[in-house]
């Protein structure tokens, strides 16, 4: 849903007479689905639209954008810092969105993650295995590229005319080492793939699988190298703090707490310019229960989608679900 279409209405939410499609009283019955809200509606993996197009907007200040441009320019990492909710991850969507540069290459960090896995995963066993039963049959052994895959971040550094777009998300919860590790691939554009460059010359060249299934990409005597810096959005929700040599190599953003001015054009955006009728209270509401980091502005907008679709907030402890706070224990 954009701006331009309507918001919902009363009777969008359900057509079998109600919003309750869970009733809690054992009885079987087929319902039908309303739409999800324009935030939560997934598209096929497969489509043009969703390896181009955003769902949703993304609103961002003036001064803000100026800080992505500077990253742009400079060819650096942007750090983007911030409370939950506050957009940060989207902010990579917008960026490809905006400068045509196709889908989000995603790196979601835990503590477990490696640069390796970010980089490239071999299956020597895949091929071992292969290669028995081929082998039983007479047949000709697979060639090794099959069983390379470039994670994330090694498909950011492919050889390309134009960057994609890498999101780096929440690398304050990987390992303390894991920023500086990141360092020289950022700093070079390259990486080297072992298992490849040990190959002799007449297999110099060999074809990897990519995040395209039907699009190998060749990589020459082991190394892989872009053409052009990857556009490197990175998050974090500043758990900890990152090495000064990491921090030199980025361009920072803080992304603010949105006001009230600025959470009612988010409103707009998503709902509709009418959505923001009667919705005073609401904002109040939230307003008054945000501390920073406490509350997430896409909680305002599950509130206002509830409340367009005809449903008393007030009833029972529905608001308080919906409004819950972030912080604290469960």
């Amino acid at each position: 849903m954009t701006a331009a279409e309507p918001a919902v209405g009363p009777d969008t939410l359900s057509d079998d007479g109600g919003w309750r499609l869970f009733r809690g009283d054992g009885t079987p019955r087929a319902v039908s689905f309303p739409p999800a809200p324009p935030w939560r509606r997934l598209h096929s993996k497969h489509s043009e639209v969703s390896r181009t197009a955003r769902p949703h907007p993304y609103l961002i200040g003036p001064d803000d954008a100026d800080i992505v441009n500077a990253a742009l320019h400079l060819r650096r990492p942007l750090l983007v810092t911030g409370h939950p909710g506050t957009g940060k991850s989207s902010l990579a969507h917008a960026i490809a969105h905006e400068l045509a540069l196709g889908r989000v290459l995603h790196w979601p960090v835990n503590s477990r993650s490696t640069l390796q896995e970010a980089l490239y995963h071999y299956d020597a066993i895949g091929r071992l295995r292969e290669a028995n039963l081929r082998q039983d049959a007479d047949g000709v052994e697979p060639g090794i590229g099959q069983y390379v895959r470039l994670g994330s971040l090694g498909n950011a550094l492919l050889a390309q005319d134009r960057p994609r777009v890498l999101l780096v998300d929440e690398l304050d919860k990987g390992d303390v080492d894991l920023p500086n590790d990141l360092l020289t691939v950022f700093e070079e554009g390259e990486f080297e793939i072992p298992e490849l460059s040990r190959l002799p010359e007449e297999n110099s060249t060999v074809y990897v699988r990519t995040d395209d299934p039907n699009a190998p990409a060749p990589v020459i005597r082991g190394r892989v190298r872009c053409r052009e810096f990857p556009v490197v959005i990175i998050t974090s929700n500043g758990e900890r703090e990152f090495p000064p040599a990491f921090l030199r190599r980025c361009v920072r953003l803080d992304l603010p707490e949105p006001d009230e001015e600025r959470l009612r054009n988010i409103v707009a955006a998503h709902l509709g310019q009418e959505a923001l009728h009667d919705i005073d209270d609401l904002l109040e509401e939230f307003l008054g229960r945000r501390a920073p980091g406490e509350l997430a502005t896409d909680q305002l907008l599950n509130a206002v989608f509830l409340r367009k679709g005809g449903i008393d907030l007030e009833a029972g402890r529905l608001l308080d679900a919906v409004l819950h706070q972030l912080g604290g224990a469960v």
